[in-house]
């Protein structure tokens, strides 16, 4: 009996393999929806259903669903019911069809069965925040940066295994060329399958680190800001997963040598601070942010102190600051 060979996954970029089972055509009056879900860590998880055709219209015909929390770190295995509440719909860019019907993406938030939100739950705390200020118009723009690896999680691409490249950073940043840019097949997929899924994807880039590339979403309004960034990873993540790469956002997956980090910058305003007298509103904005420092610091993931050093285009994470055009700033207006 043969045995599996260990990278027995790269079966699926082989594309007369895939098309027997994606060239099927699905039953009328049916769809598929993923649905996908923020698990404890942060990391998107997602499951499929099926569903009639019709409750796709909206997320408010959509069904509710369940995951065991106990697998995900998000509920206890003696209570692990944990309730998927759908809050957004996508376009399913891996399943597409030529029937005139779409297969879905649901980005969902978590509950207990007794209607509460779990603590992995921040979508449901930042809608609160939203609600009732419409009028506010709140923008942001994010631009998501990532870190391309070998399935061995270790070298990123470009790298030679065990070393670092030969040339310091510098021709790698917006660049071209075998020797500079490594991952852009994966921005390319990411940014067709965003546009299809109906995100606001506005641009690409290569970053300053060989292997690190970058994607922009927004302008987006509100809370959907947020589902879409959130979809916009899963649908990263899908990619590589087709590819065969390792992705991380980690904030310094490379520690030793001079490399730098990868953020996501977030780019907001209000209506207010768009309009005339503009910048005197985003300044009283910036000294509520500098007094809380360090309690928002504490919420903004982990890893930062690895990155925020105040070096490679980076404030420290212990001292607030802000100026104009200031790329080592907290803050930079621009």
């Amino acid at each position: 009996m043969n045995v599996l060979q260990r990278e027995s996954g790269k079966s699926q970029l082989d594309p007369v393999v895939t098309a027997r089972f994606s060239d099927l055509p699905y039953p009328e009056g049916v769809i598929l929806a993923e649905y996908v879900w923020v698990d404890a860590k942060g990391d998107c998880r997602s499951k499929t259903r099926t569903l009639p055709a019709e409750k796709a219209e909206s997320v408010d015909t959509l069904p509710k669903w369940n995951f065991d929390g106990s697998s995900t770190d998000q509920a206890p295995g003696d209570d692990s019911e944990v309730i998927l509440n759908p809050c957004r719909i996508f376009r399913d860019p891996f399943r597409p069809r030529d029937d005139g019907v779409d297969n879905i993406l649901v980005m969902c938030d978590t509950y207990t069965p007794a209607g509460e939100p779990l603590p992995s739950n921040t979508r449901y705390t930042a809608n609160l925040e939203f609600e009732g200020r419409e009028e506010e118009e709140v923008w942001f723009g994010m631009e998501q940066e990532f870190t391309l690896f070998n399935l061995d999680e270790r070298t990123p691409l470009g790298w030679p295994e065990g070393g670092a490249p030969g040339k310091p950073q510098g021709p790698y940043y917006c660049s071209a060329g075998p020797e500079n840019n490594f991952g852009r097949m994966i921005t390319e997929g990411l940014y067709r399958c965003a546009l299809y899924a109906g995100i606001q994807i506005s641009g690409t880039n290569g970053e300053v680190m060989p292997g690190q590339q970058e994607y922009q979403v927004g302008p987006a309004v509100g809370i959907d800001a947020g589902d879409q960034l959130m979809m916009s990873r899963y649908i990263l993540q899908r990619v590589c997963e087709e590819y065969q790469v390792f992705c991380t956002l980690h904030p310094k997956p490379i520690t030793e040598g001079d490399w730098n980090g990868a953020g996501m910058h977030t780019n907001v305003s209000t209506l207010a601070m768009r309009e005339e007298g503009g910048l005197e509103v985003i300044k009283q904005a910036i000294y509520k942010l500098g007094a809380k420092h360090a309690e928002h610091i504490e919420v903004y993931g982990e890893g930062n102190e690895l990155r925020l050093t105040g070096k490679f285009e980076t404030a420290s994470i212990d001292k607030f600051s802000w100026g104009v055009a200031n790329r080592g700033a907290s803050i930079r207006v621009g």
